[in-house]
């Protein structure tokens, strides 16, 4: 027993918020014991001297690196003594003890450890600083501490690399992909350790993201429409479902999410690429970034259900690959030019553009240091009404329809995938010196190897289209739509408006041997046969009076969008 009294610091630390074995309840109970047979004095209230590091990795992270303790050890005039629960929450290598006995002799502290070897409580008294007993004891224990703590880092590596190549094992710990959560091993599958299945509300996510990909929206833009919605990103979702099984109060708004309070991280395009690319969302365990494999060269799965199928994986991938690059078009942002990019002049083929000031619609050679023999100029308010009702004669009364991509299966991309990862074990043929290393390399290119076979034996099936009429008319969408919305429409459709040189004269309204409209993209198809059934109808009705076909334009069918007579 200590004759003064001294003044304590509470030390407690957790590698884990989750650790029920060494809680800060539990750290603080032994800690009280043995500050009270030791005369020491934590204060109350506002004076309370403790220092809470939670989620504190001692292993990584120095006494001096804390932030609560390494504040305490900054002001060593405001206290007498350490008192930790056992050896490990206060260091785990004989550096960081070595540097924390240094400190404690050069500040004559006293550093406790309620529960030491054995059991008993370990006091190392440095206010004698002739006496170096408690510094040579400390690094003694400091080494033990160290050769336990590696030991425990060797034990849970390889107990990590064990799980990696079960099946449905989840190794724990860390964060699954976006799509998927922790859950116990069903009884099925021996029930011990963790797998992962299926977030129903992640996975509402990802077919939204999906199914804006099959609209044609660009990653860019979903993560616009995720941010506007308000959806958590992966890294936000994943803290708030956290907060959640922890019961913590850091958390508000939707009870189904638990969105944090501070702002959340945004859904970026780039984010979206690489977790619709990933073979994580095929299920496979992945390592370093690479699919982990059986000894039959299959991928490791972690959950028996997949978020998609490879087929719809391989569409995904189809949809997210580079697109070559087109020459682009000088344009510019005017969001009240019905005909922006849709009109030109017919005197040079550039495109024409609005000026506000004027009302009409000019060539743009000279903006380009192009030469235009015949420069054109148009009042806009004729070329705009014209275009609408030509669009609308032609192809108002065709019906719109969904398409639905119905994906097929070609092992192809998984080949070159695992061809190249075969490639790259190659490369390191030669370099290994044991037998068991050789054994190792052998075993994985003879999976590998495998693997490919078994991926070449496979055939190929088509994707087929499904089309389903909407219900609704060009004209129906025509109506609806803004003017961006039916500049769209006409840029989809392949429209095409060329202006001639006028004829000098008081024109009042448009002289229709200036212009030239044409549609050549997708729904030029399904215009001519309307255009031939209206044809056949009249010559029914009066076989005399037949309208002369009109001549056959040019084609160019769009893979995405089809259209049919209403």
């Amino acid at each position: 027993m200590f004759a003064e009294t001294l003044r304590g610091v509470r030390c407690i630390r957790l590698s884990v918020r989750t650790d029920e074995t060494t809680s800060p309840e539990r750290q603080r109970e032994a800690d009280d014991i043995a500050a009270s047979a030791l005369g020491i004095d934590f204060g109350e209230g506002d004076a309370l001297r403790e220092a809470v590091d939670l989620d504190v990795s001692a292993s990584k992270i120095g006494p001096f690196d804390r932030p609560q303790l390494g504040g305490w050890l900054a002001r060593p005039e405001a206290f007498d003594a350490l008192v930790w629960w056992r050896f490990d929450r206060a260091i785990r290598s004989m550096g960081d003890m070595h540097e924390l006995a240094k400190w404690a002799r050069a500040h004559r502290k006293m550093l406790v450890f309620a529960e030491g070897i054995g059991g008993g409580q370990l006091v190392f008294d440095f206010r004698n600083p002739m006496d170096p007993t408690s510094e040579l004891m400390m690094m003694m224990l400091a080494f033990a501490a160290q050769v336990e703590s590696q030991s425990i880092s060797d034990r849970v590596t390889g107990a990590q690399a064990a799980m990696r190549t079960m099946a449905l094992r989840w190794r724990g710990g860390g964060r699954p992909p976006y799509g998927y959560l922790p859950a116990p091993m069903p009884k099925e599958h021996g029930g011990v350790g963790w797998t992962l299945v299926p977030d129903p509300y992640a996975v509402k996510v990802i077919e939204r993201i999906i199914a804006a990909l099959l609209e044609g929206k660009s990653p860019r833009a979903i993560a616009l429409m995720l941010n506007k919605d308000g959806v958590l990103s992966p890294s936000v979702y994943w803290r708030a479902y956290k907060a959640r099984l922890k019961g913590t109060t850091d958390i508000e708004g939707d009870t189904e999410t638990g969105a944090p309070k501070k702002k959340p991280t945004p859904w970026r395009g780039q984010r979206i690429v690489e977790m619709l690319t990933s073979p994580a969302l095929l299920d496979w365990k992945l390592h370093n970034g690479k699919p982990v494999r059986d000894a039959q060269g299959n991928p490791v799965m972690a959950t028996e259900t997949p978020i998609v199928t490879r087929e719809e994986f391989d569409q995904i991938g189809a949809l997210l690959a580079p697109k070559p690059t087109a020459e682009k078009v000088p344009t510019r942002k005017d969001s009240t030019a019905l005909l922006l990019r849709v009109i030109h002049c017919k005197g040079c083929g550039s495109l024409m553009y609005l000026n506000k000031r004027a009302g009409a619609y000019g060539c743009s050679s000279y903006k380009y240091g192009t030469y235009c023999p015949a420069p054109v100029t148009i009042r806009a308010a004729w070329v705009d009404e014209y275009v609408t009702a030509e669009f609308l004669r032609l192809a108002g009364p065709l019906q719109l329809t969904r398409v639905t991509e119905v994906p097929g299966y070609d092992p192809q991309p998984e080949i070159d995938a695992t061809a190249a990862e075969f490639a790259e074990h190659q490369a390191q043929k030669g370099r290994q010196k044991s037998k068991a290393a050789q054994a190792e390399w052998q075993r994985r290119a003879d999976a590998l190897d495998a693997r490919l076979a078994d991926l070449e034996s496979r055939e190929k099936t088509e994707a087929r289209r499904e089309v389903t009429p909407t219900g609704r008319t060009f004209a129906d969408e025509w109506h609806a739509a803004d003017t961006a919305g039916k500049r769209a429409m006409l840029i989809d459709a392949g429209a095409r408006l060329e202006i001639k040189r006028g004829i000098k004269g008081g024109w009042r309204t448009l002289d229709l041997r200036r212009v030239n409209f044409t549609i050549t993209g997708y729904l030029d198809p399904a215009i001519d046969e309307f255009a031939s059934m209206a044809a056949d109808l009249a010559a029914e009705c009066n076989p005399d009076h037949a309208p002369t076909p009109e001549p056959e334009r040019h084609r160019n069918l769009s893979p995405q969008t089809q259209a049919t007579a209403a």
